[in-house]
C-alpha cells in the first residue's frame, strides 16, 4: 500500500545486490561479507550491554555511590530502552523507505560513539552530579541508535541470505551477540587477574568501554562496502513506488497487526529470558549466590563461550526442522528447568556453572533463530518497519526491566528464584505466540506479501509473483 504522495523510486547505482530480479541464486561471498557486516555491529551493541553488566560494581561505585547504588545502576541500564521504541519508530520507516545500508552507517557510529564516551566520563568524584546525568544521556543516545541496529542488521542479513538457509547464517547475528557478551567478560576478567581488583576499580574499567570505537569503525567498513540488501533493492528496480513514513505505519498497522502482536510475544520471552540470564545473571551469582566478582566472571565466559559454539548448530538445525519445533523445544525447557537449575546454581561453583550452562543451552533454539524468524514476519516494504518498531516496544516494556524488575523483587520477597519464575511466565507468553505464528522454514522474503512456508515460493531465484 503506497501513499498518494509517494514517489517513484528508480535503483540507486552500484548498490550491487547479491542476487536479482534476474533469477540468480544468491552470491554466497556477497553473503557471507553482509552476515560479517551484520555481526559485528549487533557485537558491538551487546559489548555494550554485556560490559555494563559485568561492571556493575564499578560504575556504581564511580557514578551512583550510597545505600541504594545497585538499583541506581541497573535503572540506569533500563533508561536506554525507553529510547529503543523511539529509535525503531524512527529508523525502521526510514529503512523501508531510503534503504538498510543507510540506517546501519548511522546507527553504528552513535551506538560505539557513545559506548567509547562511557569510557572517557569523569565519576561523581570529580564533576558531581553532572556525571550520572552524562552517563544516562549516553545511554539514552546507545538506546536510539540501538532500535535501528538490530532490526536493521537482522534484516540486511536475511534478505541477503538463501531462503533453504536462512537460519544458519542468521545464527551468526546471534554468534556476534554472544561475542559480545564474552568478550566484555573475559576483558573485565582478565583485567581482574592481571592488574587486580584495586586497578580495575579505579581506572581499568574504562579501558573496554574505550574498545567499542575501533570497534564501530570496523563494523562501518564492512557495511560501507557492501550494496543494498537484494531484496529492497529488487523492489527498487521494478520501479515500485517507496511509501511516506506515515504510509508505513499505515499499512503496518492496517494490515499486518496480527504479526505485530505475535512477534510482540515472542520478544517478549527471548528478551526476559536474555537480560534475567545474560545480564542480570553477574549481579545475582554476587549478591545472592555469593560469588566473588572473578568466579563469577569465568562462570559467564565459560557458559558464553558455550552457547556461541552451539549457536550456528541451532539456526541450521532450524533450516532442517523449521522455527516452531525449535521455539516450542525451548520455551518449554525452560519452563520446566528454570527452577530446578536456579536451586542449582545456589550450591558454589561448579553447580552455578553447570545450572547456568543448562538454561543457556535450553534459549539457544529461540536464540539462534529469531534472525531468521523475526524479519520473515513482514513482507519487504513494512518489514524493517514491523522489526524494529515491534521488537523494541517489546523489549523496552518487559526486556530490558528485567534487571531491575528482578532485583526489586527479590529484594521484596526475599526469594532467590524470582528470576526463575519471572523467565517461565515470559515463555507461557512466548508459548501462546508460537502458536499462533506462521511456519517461515525456506520460505521466500521477496515481493510483497507476508512471507509463509510453501506459499508462493520462489523458482530459480525468480521474484514472487504479486
Amino acid at each position: 500500500m503506497s501513499s498518494p504522495a509517494a514517489q517513484p523510486h528508480s535503483p540507486s547505482p552500484g548498490s550491487g545486490p547479491a542476487h536479482s530480479a534476474a533469477g540468480k541464486e544468491p552470491d554466497l561471498r556477497t553473503v557471507r561479507k553482509a552476515v560479517a557486516a551484520s555481526a559485528i555491529g549487533n557485537a558491538t551493541e551487546w559489548f555494550d550491554y554485556g560490559m555494563f553488566a559485568v561492571s556493575t560494581a564499578y560504575i556504581t561505585a564511580h557514578f551512583f555511590p550510597g545505600e541504594h547504588g545497585q538499583l541506581a545502576t541497573l535503572l540506569t541500564f533500563a533508561v536506554s530502552f525507553v529510547c529503543r521504541p523511539l529509535g525503531g519508530m524512527v529508523w525502521g520507516p526510514l529503512g523501508d523507505r531510503i534503504g538498510r545500508k543507510s540506517i546501519l552507517a548511522m546507527t553504528i557510529l552513535l551506538m560505539a560513539g557513545a559506548t567509547f564516551l562511557i569510557g572517557v566520563t569523569p565519576s561523581v568524584a570529580t564533576i558531581g552530579v553532572a556525571a550520572p546525568i552524562i552517563l544516562i544521556l549516553l545511554r539514552i543516545v546507545q538506546g536510539f541508535s540501538s532500535g535501528g541496529e538490530y532490526g536493521g542488521a537482522a534484516t540486511f542479513m536475511a534478505e541477503h541470505a538463501p531462503d533453504k538457509r536462512r537460519g544458519f547464517y542468521g545464527s551468526f547475528l546471534e554468534f556476534g551477540t554472544m561475542a559480545g557478551f564474552a568478550l566484555g567478560s573475559l576483558i573485565v576478567l582478565l583485567g581482574e587477574l592481571t592488574i587486580g581488583s584495586d586497578a580495575m576499580m579505579a581506572w581499568g574499567w574504562r579501558v573496554p568501554f574505550l574498545l567499542a570505537g575501533p570497534m564501530g569503525l570496523i563494523g562501518l567498513y564492512l557495511r560501507m562496502r557492501l550494496g543494498e540488501s537484494p531484496v529492497f533493492a529488487e523492489l527498487e528496480e521494478q520501479n515500485r513506488e517507496t511509501q511516506t513514513v506515515g504510509g508505513v505505519y499505515e499499512e503496518l498497522f492496517t494490515h499486518h497487526l496480527k504479526q505485530v502482536l505475535i512477534m510482540a510475544g515472542l520478544v517478549t520471552a527471548v528478551n526476559v529470558v536474555n537480560y534475567t540470564l545474560l545480564s542480570y545473571m553477574p549481579t545475582y551469582l554476587g549478591s545472592e549466590v555469593g560469588l566473588d566478582q572473578t568466579t563469577t566472571l569465568t562462570i559467564m565466559f565459560i557458559a558464553q563461550f558455550a552457547m556461541m559454539i552451539v549457536m550456528p548448530f541451532g539456526g541450521a538445525l532450524s533450516d532442517r526442522v523449521g522455527r516452531k519445533p525449535m521455539w516450542f523445544f525451548s520455551l518449554i525447557g525452560l519452563i520446566v528447568f528454570s527452577v530446578p537449575m536456579y536451586m542449582l546454581m545456589a550450591n558454589g561453583f561448579i553447580w552455578a556453572l553447570l545450572g547456568f550452562a543448562v538454561l543457556g543451552l535450553l534459549y539457544i533454539p529461540q536464540l539462534s533463530s529469531i534472525s531468521a524468524t523475526f524479519p520473515a514476519m513482514f513482507p519487504t516494504h513494512v518489514r524493517f518497519a514491523g522489526f524494529a518498531i515491534t521488537y523494541n516496544v517489546a523489549t523496552a516494556a518487559f526486556g530490558g526491566t528485567a534487571p531491575a524488575a528482578n532485583d526489586f523483587l527479590i529484594d521484596k520477597t526475599g526469594s532467590p528464584l524470582v528470576p526463575a519464575f519471572y523467565m517461565m511466565a515470559a515463555c507461557v507468553i512466548g508459548l501462546v505466540a508460537t502458536f499462533f505464528m506462521k511456519e517461515t522454514k525456506a520460505a521466500s522474503l521477496r515481493g510483497t506479501q507476508v512471507p509463509e512456508t510453501g506459499v508462493a515460493p520462489t523458482v530459480d531465484g525468480e521474484p514472487v509473483a504479486r
